[in-house]
């Protein structure tokens, strides 16, 4: 005996499963937006002028011992080690402890060389701003002939 299936005339086979695949399991894992959750990341403005780069990074919550920058020739490299700790407590029962313990770095390659003995740094609240002098540019220079 033949089985007997209901022909669609809309339903196109590979792409009607391509469909319910995407969608597989998307309501059964909850979806949160919780920022405290995620581990921080270092965010960073860059501007230039004629003589200098400014950065300004965010990296709050971080002491100024545990933040290193490492400058090798036009790529600069930030780290920090961060520390979160959060715990509710109600009479003898902890009901919440969220840890964060780790590592967080960031690094960026800028258009021009860094002249790395006159570079400064300064950290205030939160905020790590970077001077990064540009090295003087060899201009190229025309051989003659003899």
């Amino acid at each position: 005996m033949a089985n007997i299936s209901r022909w669609d005339p809309f339903r196109i086979e590979p792409f009607d499963d391509a469909i319910d695949n995407l969608f597989r399991g998307f309501m059964v894992r909850p979806f949160s937006l919780d920022v405290e959750r995620q581990a921080p990341q270092i965010k960073v403005d860059v501007k230039e002028d004629d003589k200098a780069y400014t950065v300004h990074a965010d990296i709050p919550g971080v002491k100024k011992e545990d933040i290193h920058v490492t400058i090798d020739g036009r790529l600069v490299s930030l780290s920090a080690e961060t520390r979160k700790e959060k715990e509710e407590k109600k009479g003898e029962t902890v009901l919440r402890s969220e840890r964060y313990y780790g590592k967080i770095s960031r690094a960026f390659s800028l258009d021009q060389e860094i002249d790395e003995a006159n570079a400064h740094a300064k950290y205030a609240d939160g905020v790590l701003e970077l001077t990064l002098p540009k090295k003087g540019t060899v201009e190229a220079k025309r051989v003659t002939i003899e």
